[in-house]
């Protein structure tokens, strides 16, 4: 299987961050890595992606966060 790496842009999504993880974490293809990055928004989705992921995933995770917001 080739390993597939979902993407997923985070910016003031707190009211929909929940309902992405579920569905990316109920992927039956076994092979996923989820990658966030963290576009400096200006809500809680962050806090609230970092609180579903601490209660654990089926795949590898990993937020890259900005600096800055860059659009």
């Amino acid at each position: 299987m080739k390993k597939v790496s979902i993407i997923i842009p985070v910016y003031n999504v707190v009211e929909y961050i929940e309902r992405c993880w579920n569905s990316v974490n109920m992927q039956t293809y076994s092979d996923i890595e989820l990658i966030f990055v963290d576009d400096c928004g200006t809500d809680d989705s962050i806090a609230k992606l970092e609180m579903l992921i601490s209660k654990g995933s089926r795949f590898p995770v990993q937020i890259i966060r900005h600096k800055q917001n860059r659009g």
